[in-house]
């Protein structure tokens, strides 16, 4: 039996890709949107005209935007049983007001094309502001996927704030260890972002928190294979090949029932500041994040200023 299906009996598989072939070739239960996969449906040549009506209509470009990321996350949401992960602007990531009046321009206009509140995860950078706006429209029963996750305390602000699911990374924290090591591999058992999402998913199986864990950004199938058992994997389509095709037996790595503590005190807001600032790694990767993340929808801002 191929790797695929055999994660597919431990994890819910999730489509890391806005390609409506590769969603229908894998069959993944939920998939995620961002920014870049707009742009790169705008290279589409089959695309392109309809895509300049659907611009034309707005004059304002963020709108435009918005529109364009919404109406991609329809049409996957019509491919798939679960949610689709939609994300807010990046540049808004230390705004907690903004983000979550984006939030709900997102859902409206989802709620226009016809696709129901429950499909929709909100995707949220986990700064400070971000998870209290995801607060917020978690208190009005608006499911969030808060992404960027690096550390602990992220984690923990997230659980505190009852976020529905959070998206640790795998790849990015791999590449910051490397690059800080100054090696060229690393083995899977010292691998730092596998070691974060197990923490992590340990830590809420443990203590009885009920914000679900998807484990994302990875780099090859190994590190997907430690994780066989984590709520959710997002996965590119090049890794849902190449577990497609790879035969072997695969190992649950992760459990749910686990010995139950008491959770920690919730975070205040300088006490995740201040543990933010000692985790090199997440302090880095959070603000590198974000920049990507806001670089990505300026491109996307001027690719649509040029049709």
């Amino acid at each position: 039996m191929n790797l695929l299906t055999q994660l597919g009996d431990m994890s819910v598989v999730v489509a890391d890709t806005g390609n409506l072939g590769a969603i229908q070739e894998f069959n993944p239960q939920e998939a995620t949107t961002n920014p870049s996969l707009v742009t790169a449906e705008l290279s589409d040549p089959d695309r392109l005209e309809s895509l300049k009506s659907a611009v034309n209509q707005f004059s304002d470009v963020s709108d435009a935007m918005r529109y364009l990321t919404v109406a991609l996350g329809a049409q996957i949401s019509g491919q798939i049983p679960g949610r689709v992960s939609t994300e807010v602007d990046a540049t808004l990531s230390y705004d907690t007001d903004a983000t979550y009046a984006e939030a709900h321009q997102i859902l409206n206009l989802y709620d226009e094309m016809g696709v129901q509140p429950n499909r929709v995860l909100i995707k949220i950078a986990a700064t400070w502001q971000g998870v209290q706006a995801a607060k917020k429209l978690e208190e009005q029963g608006i499911g969030c996927n808060l992404t960027l996750i690096f550390g602990l305390e992220q984690a923990q602000a997230c659980s505190d704030a009852g976020v529905t699911l959070i998206s640790p990374f795998v790849g990015r924290l791999l590449d910051w260890q490397k690059k800080t090591s100054g090696l060229d591999t690393v083995p899977l058992s010292d691998d730092l972002g596998v070691n974060s999402v197990k923490s992590i998913f340990n830590l809420y199986k443990s203590t009885g928190i009920t914000t679900q864990v998807m484990g994302a950004s990875f780099r090859n199938i190994e590190q997907i294979c430690a994780l066989a058992g984590c709520d959710f994997l997002t996965i590119a389509p090049a890794l849902l090949q190449e577990l497609s095709t790879t035969e072997r037996h695969l190992e649950r790595q992760l459990y749910l029932d686990q010995p139950q503590t008491e959770p920690a005190a919730a975070l205040s807001r300088s006490a995740f500041d201040e543990q933010l600032a000692l985790n090199q790694a997440a302090h880095e990767l959070l603000a590198a994040g974000i920049e990507g993340f806001s670089a990505a929808q300026k491109q996307l801002a001027q690719r649509l200023k040029s049709l």
